[in-house]
């Protein structure tokens, strides 16, 4: 970054352009490509029906998140995560944060005793791919809650509110919107 702009020319104060494709897959009930600049993430809702043995009988549902970096999201391969032992501590910090991002946008009691998992799969990798792997996984569990509601397996829309990431931070002292 120079003292006015950053390396790709944006100023400060502007975002990537940030582009959102859904319906890609046909198989989960949600679905999402999230581009934002040069970072792209694959993102899905899955439902299954029950809950964790320590929600059920509650009458309310969980939203839960998984993420993971494709072997060549970066410039040189890397081994995928979990294959060969367990996830990094960075890894499940990520699902932490997307999976509380998420539940803070729904009503469990709406849910039924249901669970919604959020993939985000990271296929290009230049920043922001929490931010990109939080929005995208806002519009994947509204795509499967619609689903829901279209079948009738849930009678009130659950959905309490959208959720949308982004970063900021100080760079020379000077506040900065959306890292690379």
């Amino acid at each position: 970054m120079t003292r006015t702009s950053r390396v790709d020319g944006r100023s400060f104060d502007t975002l990537r352009p940030f582009a959102l494709e859904t319906g890609l897959q046909a198989n989960p009930e949600g679905s999402v490509l999230v581009r934002a600049g040069k970072t792209t993430v694959l993102v899905s809702a899955s439902v299954d029906e029950g809950v964790k043995d320590w929600l059920r009988g509650k009458g309310k549902g969980w939203v839960t998140a998984e993420y993971a970096m494709h072997p060549r999201a970066n410039p040189s391969r890397q081994r995928r995560e979990g294959w060969n032992g367990p996830v990094s501590g960075r890894t499940q910090e990520i699902q932490r944060l997307v999976g509380r991002a998420l539940r803070a946008a729904v009503r469990p009691e709406k849910l039924g005793e249901r669970t919604i998992t959020i993939d985000c799969d990271v296929l290009d990798a230049d920043g922001g791919t929490r931010t990109a792997s939080i929005t995208g996984g806002c519009v994947a569990l509204v795509d499967a809650v619609r689903s829901l509601m279209a079948s009738g397996r849930v009678k009130t829309d659950p959905v309490r509110h959208m959720v949308a990431s982004v970063s900021v931070g100080i760079h020379g002292g000077q506040p900065v919107l959306d890292l690379d």
